[in-house]
């Protein structure tokens, strides 16, 4: 009898290790319960009232490389990379692959990577991945998106990745055109606002926030090995003001995507984001030559990668994702 109390009782405590690790397992067992996203203050949540992190990564430019864009290196991701969320970059308007040039072609990519996502226990960002305003296209596009995803808690919607000319006051415009248009057709799911200067000047958007709307996020992004604590001590007064931040882009290296990587700049963010229960996507799935693409050319289209595929970005990307002091996705107030 003793044998058998020792037993389950070891069973047991085996059981709750596992709760504390990113264990590689098919997400697809939580699909159907995966819980709605809502912000309250400065935190992410889901519908338990749970404070939420969501970590994972941001598939490069679609136009640029579309042959990632597929359910199967999707399912590889979250299965095997432990990602609660991916990012779906797709391109607007560089290049004849472009969302512009080939709408139905835009659609079809990021389509693929957000059925992935929902049918793995995942969620996905839709990124109109863009640097200039073109607010009609962007009503056209998200309409399409929203009336196709209407319902489905995975989603989350990035209306601008980086404004890099226009004012607070043209992007915070522009958004809430956008915020209608989604909000027409989806009133609850989680919406992504840009700032200028590459999602930089966040703590000019925290003196003039959008307001009359919820479940509003602030996107930051930062390169490890260019942005340090100037760009941490504007988002820790855009959080002081009660702005709600989520990293949809980041990565350790410069801001150009190339060059070294920081690893103790990059530890730092790390620590920030922990610490401010903030969600982030590391930059990015691409083959490119350089730093921040974290696939070399050899890596099959549809995930399965051997360390011979992985560039040092993406081991340094994947040990976060499976840190063994991180639960994820969740975190129990």
């Amino acid at each position: 009898m003793k044998q058998i109390k020792f037993i389950i009782t070891l069973c047991c405590l085996m059981m709750l290790m596992g709760c504390k690790s990113r264990t590689f397992i098919n997400n697809s067992d939580r699909t159907n319960t995966l819980p709605a996203l809502s912000v309250k203050g400065n935190f992410l949540m889901n519908s338990n009232g749970d404070t939420v992190i969501l970590r994972g990564v941001s598939y490069g430019w679609h136009n640029f490389w579309p042959r990632f864009y597929n359910e199967s290196s999707a399912k590889y991701i979250i299965n095997h990379w432990g990602a609660d969320v991916l990012r779906a970059a797709m391109g607007v308007d560089i290049d004849k692959n472009s969302y512009i040039n080939r709408p139905d072609f835009g659609i079809e990519c990021v389509s693929k990577i957000a059925n992935a996502a929902i049918e793995n226990g995942a969620y996905v960002i839709i990124d109109w991945h863009c640097h200039n305003l073109r607010l009609n296209e962007a009503k056209e596009f998200f309409t399409k998106m929203a009336k196709r995803y209407k319902g489905v808690p995975n989603v989350i919607y990035e209306l601008y990745n980086e404004p890099i000319n226009d004012s607070w006051t043209e992007v915070k415009n522009y958004s809430i055109e956008l915020i209608k248009t989604i909000r027409a057709i989806e009133p609850n799911a989680v919406i992504l606002v840009g700032s200028p200067h590459w999602d930089q000047d966040i703590h000019i958007a925290a003196d003039d926030p959008i307001t009359g709307f919820k479940n509003i996020m602030y996107t930051l992004h930062f390169y490890a090995n260019t942005h340090g604590q100037s760009l941490r001590d504007r988002a820790d007064y855009a959080l002081s003001k009660g702005l709600p931040i989520f990293v949809s882009e980041c990565a350790g290296m410069e801001a150009t995507g190339d060059g070294p990587i920081n690893r103790e700049e990059w530890g730092k963010w790390i620590d920030w984001m922990n610490k401010n229960k903030i969600s982030w996507a590391a930059w990015s799935i691409a083959d490119k030559n350089e730093t921040c693409s974290m696939l070399y050319p050899s890596a099959s289209s549809e995930g399965d990668w051997n360390d011979n595929d992985l560039k040092e970005w993406a081991n340094i990307v994947i040990e976060e994702l499976t840190s063994s002091d991180f639960v994820p996705a969740i975190i129990s107030e």
